[in-house]
């Protein structure tokens, strides 16, 4: 597939795809303008409320405080939608998982973005201190991290079905057991929110869809999301909706 300024190209694999696209040249198909899947219809890409776990990302105060060092605009003030998505996953016993980031003082597990500031001294999530800590909204009782587990690569009970996981990078997937903690959940339905969009979510939200989890992400509850990432996110079958229809969709309205 590739894109072209005329539109979007695709190869036609099916004969009775002739005539619902325009076929233009070499027998490709030609879909103008931007043009996504249907998600609420697709049986592949459809959102499951009966089987979704929600995933919230690096929600942590040196994230969204004022004061923060690593402050991301919009965090804080998406942290009332994050609010009532947990709430509701707790009340139907769905899964929930809290990823954070833990960046060791001498810069060994950091990203190379910005693993020479933290070894100039830069404290950015640094294990046990205040800023690596989650938003208390966001869980079900007073928490503190346990950053030697977390840091092995372990999960962190914090409720029924609720837990604390850390990555590496910007992906949630990447290094850790996220993948088989929902599959042993029987988790196929993954609902995105959290901090920074064009990072970690993002990212996150691409692992996902490549490893066939059905997504959604909540618009209003992730900070930094723009219209063509919506519009990307959609392309490749994520289903975005903001915390109202979220909530009407777990509840099967």
């Amino acid at each position: 597939m590739s894109n072209s300024t005329s539109g979007l190209i695709c190869e036609v694999a099916k004969p009775e795809l002739v005539g619902v696209l325009d076929v233009g040249k070499r027998g490709r198909a030609r879909i103008d303008g931007c043009v996504r899947p249907n998600v609420v219809s697709d049986p592949y890409t459809r959102p499951l409320p009966a089987t979704a776990a929600l995933v919230l990302i690096d929600v942590q105060r040196d994230t969204y405080a004022d004061d923060a060092p690593l402050h991301v605009e919009g965090t804080r003030k998406a942290i009332p939608a994050m609010t009532p998505l947990t709430t509701v996953f707790r009340e139907r016993g769905l899964p929930i998982v809290h990823v954070v980031r833990l960046y060791q003082p001498d810069g060994s597990n950091v990203d190379l973005v910005r693993r020479h500031a933290i070894q100039k001294g830069a404290r950015l999530l640094a294990p046990g201190s205040p800023g690596s800590q989650i938003a208390p909204e966001l869980l079900p009782n007073a928490v503190e991290l346990d950053h030697e587990l977390l840091l092995h690569g372990d999960f962190q009970q914090v409720g029924v079905r609720e837990c604390v996981m850390y990555k590496p990078r910007w992906g949630a997937f990447y290094q850790t057991k996220l993948e088989q903690y929902l599959r042993d959940s029987g988790s196929d339905t993954v609902v995105f929110a959290g901090c920074n969009f064009p990072n970690c979510p993002r990212t996150a939200i691409y692992e996902a869809s490549e490893r066939d989890f059905r997504v959604v992400l909540v618009s209003d509850a992730v900070s930094g999301l723009y219209d063509r990432g919506i519009e990307e996110c959609r392309q490749i079958g994520v289903e975005v909706r903001d915390l109202s229809a979220t909530l009407a969709w777990l509840n099967g309205g």
